[in-house]
């Protein structure tokens, strides 16, 4: 076994690049050498800004020797008269092998052709230069630049390449029109530490030599070093750190001998709201802001960045970093003072001058129909007149600090800002507290709004945006979403779920698409595409965050049953119930004991052509048309059925429905296949109808809780 090592070394490489370049390489790399049977013990990936390294221990010196058997023609066309003809001889000539050697063996498609092929394994040594440029090759990001006047892409230009197999040099060549770079096993050093050319002995002295040159290619290591030297700092200002995962994945990523520098700004900065200075800090300057440990809400006039310098001269480096937050606050300060100048509502007036989309109009006119929207949804839900006007307020200044010198200069604190901007304007807190979370969630693992009117006006936003977009004909398709659609159906079934908001979703989308079309009549109502694409969201979110089954969300949502979509739509917390209860009983196998009666019911009532809505016995079974007792037995449980079912689907009490099939399943069991069973597909029509009605009711009365012909037995 041997250790292997590669290191593309270069430019100073993307932050977001690196981390995908890791998950890439990681999972490539392994394909790559299991399919040319090189299957190492371990593969493990490490990167700096100025390096990616892959290095292998346990790879095997050599493929294995192979004995593979090849299919070739048909024996028809392969032999005559039990000669060999042109297509044996050119397939045994392919393979390398004698015509005495090829076989005849039967397949389900007839007779062919076999050859046995043995394959001597090449060494690792030989096989792995050729794989090298195909690995670099195969890196995907965004920003990709040519290298040189050749087709070789890649994020930053590529400077050095180690290549090393235990202690030997494989021979490597990167070649890009009149650039090209080729192996040896100096790396380099940190770029200002260490500046000095690093010569790697043997593959696995890679991270010790790199150390010694002040470069930590492991990102676990340099994740661990910055937490460590973060809170240790924080520690010594008599605060604690707020270390966010994103911001440290991103610094991780920038470094490559981490040291943390502690820097101050002017107390007078913190009279600004805390979002607006942590704005600057970790989305503008990439640093750690401090707060208080009697008050976390309250910042320290300090912050701790990671630097890559050196760090004796973390003076001049906090010193500089000082003075950049400082201006950055200055203006955050002044553009604070300015827009405080006026109410918020002022700005309103100006949301005539932003542009929503070219073809919908501006954000004022975005404003009007979310507030149309906002309105329905706010009678459906018969909310009290108070509710109303507050919804209506916060629906008129959701957007109106997108006009503010704060918004324009931070886009990341829209919402944020319209709170505070409102309430020192004198806006109800309801209002106040809507305008921030209209904007929520912001992503999948976002915060959900928790008042009212942020709930509501979130969804009406939403709403107009996907009743819009969808009207002009721009759905999304395959990974384009430009507009994030996906993840605003998401947000609106989410915020339904989270906030049990009895809304009937098909008539918000019907009226709505109506309004639009009042409104551009040249366009097309999307209602109907907008159906099909909030139940393919309902079925994704069901799977993928409540867990249930596929089969099941099938049996709630219905497979290209338009009454069970309908159903889902106009009650999707009613769907959500049923989904999580069906899942319920599966697990604790209660749904065992009714499946096999159901599921068989509900397949031979297809047969038949009673109607999915009828659950009344009386009306549509013939008593007089009875040949056995079991027939008349089954008819009486129905009975017990329809009382039950109807409790059940008023009160969403589906238990009570399980419950009583559960009862009757016995009873059905009998119909089928005891003693006194009878044949379904009589050869009477009026029979064979009577007894598929029978079936029929089992099937719509199970029906208020899902399609069982849809769910598979566990």
């Amino acid at each position: 076994m041997s250790a292997f090592l590669l290191e593309v070394g270069t430019e100073e490489l993307p932050a977001d690049f690196v981390a995908s370049a890791i998950n890439q390489w990681q999972t490539g790399i392994s394909q790559s050498l299991q399919e040319h049977f090189l299957t190492p013990e371990t593969i493990s990936v490490y990167a700096t800004p100025r390096r990616l390294a892959v290095l292998v221990m346990g790879l095997p010196k050599q493929q294995p020797d192979r004995e593979e058997e090849i299919k070739g023609p048909p024996a028809k066309a392969a032999f005559k008269d039990g000669k060999p003809t042109k297509a044996a001889e050119g397939f045994a000539k392919k393979q390398g092998v004698d015509l005495a050697e090829l076989s005849i063996r039967d397949t389900k498609k007839g007779e062919f052709v076999f050859a046995q092929r043995k394959t001597s394994g090449r060494a690792a040594t030989e096989i792995i230069p050729e794989l090298i440029p195909q690995w670099i090759a195969s890196l995907e990001g965004r920003r990709f630049m040519r290298w040189g006047d050749g087709d070789l892409r890649f994020p930053r230009p590529i400077r050095w390449l180690v290549a090393l197999m235990d202690g030997e040099v494989l021979p490597v060549s990167l070649v890009s029109g009149s650039m090209s770079v080729t192996s040896d096993r100096i790396s380099r050093g940190h770029r200002i530490l260490h500046p000095e050319a690093v010569s790697i002995p043997q593959a696995t002295d890679y991270i010790e030599c790199l150390r010694s040159a002040a470069v930590e290619v492991d990102p676990a290591q340099r994740e661990s070093t910055i937490k460590q030297q973060v809170e240790a700092a924080a520690q010594e200002l008599g605060g604690s750190a707020e270390v966010y995962p994103e911001l440290l994945a991103e610094v991780v990523n920038l470094v490559e001998y981490p040291s943390a520098v502690i820097g101050k700004f002017d107390e007078d900065f913190l009279q600004l709201p805390t979002e607006v200075i942590k704005t600057v800090m970790v989305t503008h300057q990439r640093y750690f802001p401090v707060q208080s440990l009697s008050d976390s809400e309250q910042l320290l006039a300090n912050f701790i960045t990671i630097s890559n310098g050196d760090p004796k001269k973390s003076a001049i480096i906090s010193a500089g970093n000082g003075r950049v937050i400082r201006a950055r606050l200055a203006d955050a300060q002044f553009f604070y003072k300015a827009d405080l100048s006026e109410p918020l509502e002022s700005y309103v007036a100006s949301l005539e001058k932003v542009t929503f989309q070219e073809e919908l109009g501006s954000m004022a006119d975005k404003v009007t129909r979310l507030s149309n929207i906002a309105e329905k949804i706010a009678e459906q839900l018969n909310l009290k007149a108070k509710e109303k006007e507050q919804i209506q307020r916060t629906a008129l200044l959701c957007k109106a600090d997108l006009e503010t010198q704060m918004v324009y200069e931070f886009p990341e604190l829209q919402g944020i800002i319209g709170k505070k901007y409102a309430l020192a304007s004198g806006e109800e807190s309801e209002v106040a507290q809507g305008i921030e979370e209209h904007y929520l969630p912001r992503g999948a693992e976002d915060d959900l709004p928790q008042s009212l009117t942020g709930q509501i006006v979130g969804l009406a936003d939403r709403l107009d945006t996907l009743i819009s977009i969808f009207g002009l004909g721009m759905l999304p398709s395959g990974s384009s979403d430009p507009f994030a659609l996906r993840r605003a159906a998401n947000g609106i079934i989410n915020i339904i779920w989270f906030a049990n908001l009895e809304l009937d979703l098909v008539s918000l989308l019907e009226e709505s698409s109506a309004a639009f079309i009042t409104l551009f009549p040249e366009q097309k109502s999307p209602f109907e595409l907008l159906q099909d694409f909030f139940l393919q969201r309902l079925r994704n979110l069901l799977q993928e965050e409540k867990g249930i089954d596929y089969d099941l969300v099938n049996a709630v949502l219905g497979e290209q049953d338009q009454e069970y979509g309908q159903r889902a739509l106009g009650d999707i917390l009613d769907l959500r119930d049923r989904a999580v209860f069906l899942q319920n009983i599966r697990d604790d196998r209660t749904l065992d004991t009714i499946y096999e009666t159901v599921n068989r019911s509900t397949r031979l009532a297809a047969k038949g052509n009673l109607d999915t809505q009828e659950l009344e016995p009386s009306t549509v079974v013939n008593p007089e048309l009875f040949e056995k007792a079991s027939e008349q037995a089954f008819y009486d449980a129905l009975f017990q059925l329809a009382s039950k079912s109807k409790i059940s689907k008023q009160e969403r009490n589906y238990q009570l429905l399980v419950t009583q099939l559960a009862e009757i399943a016995p009873t059905v069991s009998n119909f089928f296949d005891g003693d006194d069973s009878v044949l379904v597909i009589a050869e009477d029509p009026e029979i064979k109808q009577n007894r598929l009605n029978l079936l029929g009711l089992l099937r719509n009365h199970a029906r208020i809780l899902a399609d069982f012909g849809a769910i598979v037995k566990s």
